[in-house]
């Protein structure tokens, strides 16, 4: 399952921020989304992971084979480490959490409610869900936020795992994860007015105007 890009313009807030985006993320690769802050890398993974529509151009993949993994760590605070990934697996039809457990150092943890967990913990927590959602194309912002070196390492592994079995990574950070990557950066696509547009490139600005007006 590979993801395409063509022609992708996103935007936030109604401002358009990237155009003319165009990448293929394949089976076995990691790609490592690269710019400054506020320059669109989270308003780019959104609207590949379908949170968001595009503004112009086609994003091909199925929805079912994509997992984002955003800045919140998405956890229920009232539930246990074990309860937590059990609740995740559920959701996606499995059953087998040990995989997520012993790759991100939590057997020790399993009992405690998330909501008393370290925000490392609650990040290495987040990350493991990752590896309960058997899904092949992994978007993921800033994972390593609050994780020690050793957590990073954990996390680094993880990716290698994933796509040496055949899935595949998109990944938005500033540190060197010491992966085999490709590096995709978002500034040559930063969005220009002044920039020359196609007819359906000004008709899809137009809409897009009138709709936040």
């Amino acid at each position: 399952m590979e993801l395409r890009v063509e022609n992708l313009t996103v935007a936030r807030g109604g401002v358009p921020v990237l155009e003319g985006l165009a990448f293929t993320l394949s089976p076995g690769q990691v790609l490592i989304l690269c710019g400054p802050n506020g320059s669109g890398k989270t308003t780019l993974l959104r609207t590949l992971a379908g949170l968001q529509p595009p503004l112009v151009g086609s994003v091909s993949a199925d929805p079912e084979q994509i997992t984002y993994g955003a800045h919140a760590d998405g956890l229920k605070a009232t539930l246990s480490v074990e309860e937590n990934l059990r609740f995740w697996a559920s959701v996606h039809g499995l059953s087998d959490i040990a995989p997520a457990v012993d790759g991100f150092n939590l057997r020790g943890l399993l009992e405690r409610p998330s909501a008393n967990l370290s925000a490392g913990q609650k990040r290495r927590l987040g990350l493991a869900r990752l590896l309960v959602t058997g899904r092949p194309i992994w978007l993921l912002d800033e994972p390593t936020v609050s994780l020690d070196a050793a957590s990073v390492t954990l996390f680094a592994d993880a990716v290698r795992s994933h796509v040496a079995g055949g899935g595949s990574a998109l990944i938005a950070t500033h540190i060197d994860l010491g992966l085999q990557a490709e590096t995709l950066d978002v500034g040559p696509f930063k969005a220009n007015a002044n920039r020359p547009r196609s007819d359906d490139q000004r008709d899809a600005y137009a809409d897009f105007d009138e709709a936040f007006l």
